[in-house]
């Protein structure tokens, strides 16, 4: 004769079954949280670990632009990309990773106009013009820092390679000066993450930005005196610390009567020396 389950034992069944599926949902549950929760976490400090790429917005003529990271964030590793804004002053940089002829002209404006200025030199520029390095230090300018090969920094994680990067430059800056080079380093192509600032400053180097510049690196694409003009004098602001490239012919064109007409609107030249020493 056929079999009949008990409607009780059938009822403990279905009940047993229900709480089973019960279990396995919660427990399946938590290890899905725990693993977005997980995911989200290594997102986060992927995110932190990551590098930057230095930007600025310019949003009002004659104004500090805003930048993608503050004075008083970079304060803290020594680092700076703006000045006193209260002061009609603005610091000259150029950036050098190598000699095409147009570095003369610019230190000849810069000697007409007794304005001081910091260069920052790759190892290529020192092995191939150290008569222009010196012509830099006896004219009272600044060379720094924009380390041997020119990489990409942010993807040196060890305080070693890093450090290799700087005092290559700075042994042969001794080497063809006698001189110890200044402690200030520029991040090539504008490339950093918050752990390079950390090296730097452990190195005991000032981290300079900038909070003017223009596309006047591409030497075969050079922007006419016009556009260079347009971008140097409207987006010029009290504290300005200018980024030109001295391979530019357009900047050797136009340096003396740029500087002429920035210090018509009433600006004076100041060295680094003065952001690193009120820091």
């Amino acid at each position: 004769m056929p079999f009949f389950p008990h409607p009780k034992r059938q009822v403990c069944k279905r009940l047993a079954a229900a709480a089973t599926l019960f279990l396995c949902s919660f427990f399946a549950g938590n290890v899905l949280a725990h693993t977005v929760s997980s995911f989200r976490k290594t997102e986060s400090v992927t995110a932190a670990a990551s590098c930057e790429n230095w930007g600025l917005s310019f949003q009002q003529e004659g104004k500090p632009p805003v930048a993608n990271a503050t004075s008083d964030y970079l304060k803290q590793f020594q680092a700076h990309y703006i000045a006193d804004t209260s002061e009609s002053v603005l610091y000259l940089t150029f950036d050098a990773g190598y000699e095409n002829g147009n570095t003369e002209a610019i230190l000849d404006a810069l000697k007409k106009h007794h304005a001081p200025a910091a260069f920052f030199l790759v190892g290529n520029f020192l092995e191939t013009s150290p008569d222009l390095v010196k012509r830099m230090v006896a004219e009272g300018h600044t060379v720094g820092n924009h380390t041997w090969h020119h990489p990409d920094m942010s993807k040196i994680a060890n305080q070693s390679s890093f450090s290799e990067e700087l005092s290559r430059l700075e042994q042969k800056y001794q080497k063809i000066t006698g001189q110890a080079m200044k402690k200030y380093y520029r991040p090539p192509q504008g490339k950093y993450s918050e752990s390079n600032l950390k090296m730097a400053k452990e190195m005991g180097y000032h981290t300079f930005f900038w909070s003017l510049a223009y596309v006047d690196w591409y030497e075969n694409k050079q922007p006419t005196h016009e556009e260079a003009f347009k971008k140097l004098l409207g987006r010029i602001h009290p504290g300005a610390i200018v980024l030109l490239h001295s391979t530019s012919k357009t900047n050797r064109e136009i340096l003396d009567e740029l500087l002429t007409k920035w210090e018509e609107m009433g600006y004076r030249f100041g060295s680094l020396d003065e952001i690193a020493d009120n820091a």
